[in-house]
């Protein structure tokens, strides 16, 4: 069979894309594979993990170099071994569009199935690097501050009460995908519903303000009034928190949506304590700091949110034992939030 070499239009470039040859040369694909695709026994079939990786990487960040800052490779590695999956499959996966690159309609389609493979395998290859896994193992992930402020703290308890249950941890970010099959539970941050996931609630619907442990008088907070001469820091996932605040404490004349926002509860309560502001968390992660004094409490009256952090697991496997036995447990970690809770 004769292969006509068709030149296609760049799905992205390379830094050293102008100086190789070797990096230019992947731009040129079989015209016929480029339309049907690979015919079944003309070539193989499974391309090798790194250039699947790549390609993963570089859809996710839609860069070349975020994905090699990932890989801890160079650029050009990256661009090369795109060059290389998409000579191997015959089909363009990226194009490029103002400066950016996107995936096409294939390598969409791609992505979506070739993603949670590789997050499967991963997950496998740990599991026997750390031994055959318990009956009793529970795969979970947890908001980080939620879990160094709350959960660490308890879990020994857990360990004693229930010996049998190993808990593994995925990193959050990748932690809150059921498709994944390792992953049987999270704990997550919302107010839900989860798409896919059933969810109890656990604790977090009760915030409240913190403020450096130190106010000049002209800064003092006596009343809710007063928070108009601070700046408002404010969390990423709730960044109308401040807005209702003032709303219900009748509070005008501040912008709430102004103040700086951060990622994680813990780094607004390091703000807080460098004296770059005023948060509005949830007062089950602040306990320690408020009795320690490394912030303050300003106002004794608490603000109820919809908004708190849930324990989320696909209704496949609710009838997990592990699942079962930690689900029990959590929740009567809290009882003061019980009457909080739906009827179950």
């Amino acid at each position: 069979m004769a292969w006509a070499l068709a030149v296609v239009k760049p799905v992205y470039e390379s830094p050293i894309a102008a100086k190789s040859e070797t990096v230019a040369a992947h731009r040129s694909v079989p015209a016929a594979s480029a339309a049907a695709g690979p015919a079944p026994g003309s070539r193989k079939l499974l391309p090798p993990t790194q250039l699947l990786r790549a390609f993963v990487c570089t859809a996710r960040h839609g860069s070349v170099a975020a994905a090699a800052e990932e890989l801890h490779v160079t650029p050009g590695a990256v661009s090369k071994q795109l060059g290389e999956l998409e000579r191997w499959i015959g089909i363009a996966l990226f194009e490029r569009l103002k400066k950016r690159l996107h995936l096409t309609p294939a390598g969409q389609r791609y992505q979506a199935q070739i993603e949670p493979l590789l997050r499967h395998i991963e997950a496998a290859t740990l599991e026997l690097l750390g031994g055959a896994a318990p009956a009793g193992a529970l795969v979970l992930s947890t908001m980080p501050t939620f879990g160094a402020k709350w959960l660490f703290p308890r879990l020994p308890a857990f360990r004693a009460q229930y010996p049998q249950i190993e808990l593994r941890f995925m990193p959050y970010v990748k932690g809150y995908d059921f498709d994944d099959p390792a992953l049987d539970c999270a704990i997550r941050y919302g107010e839900g519903p989860w798409p896919g996931a059933c969810a109890d609630y656990i604790v977090g619907h009760e915030t409240t303000v913190i403020a450096p442990p130190r106010l000049p008088d002209a800064l003092a907070l006596k009343t809710p009034a007063d928070v108009t001469r601070h700046t408002l820091l404010r969390h990423v996932t709730t960044p109308q928190a401040w807005a209702d605040w003032c709303r219900q404490h009748q509070v005008e004349g501040v912008n709430a949506f102004a103040g700086p926002e951060l990622d994680m509860v813990s780094n607004l309560v390091s703000a807080v304590q460098a004296g770059l502001g005023l948060a509005l968390v949830p007062r089950c992660l602040v306990v320690d700091e408020i009795a320690s004094g490394s912030v303050s409490e300003p106002f004794a009256e608490r603000t109820w949110r919809r908004t708190g952090y849930s324990l989320c697991y696909p209704q496949a496997k609710a009838s997990m034992p592990a699942l079962q036995c930690f689900r029990q447990w959590l929740l009567a970690e809290a009882p003061e939030e019980a009457s909080r809770r739906p009827a179950s």
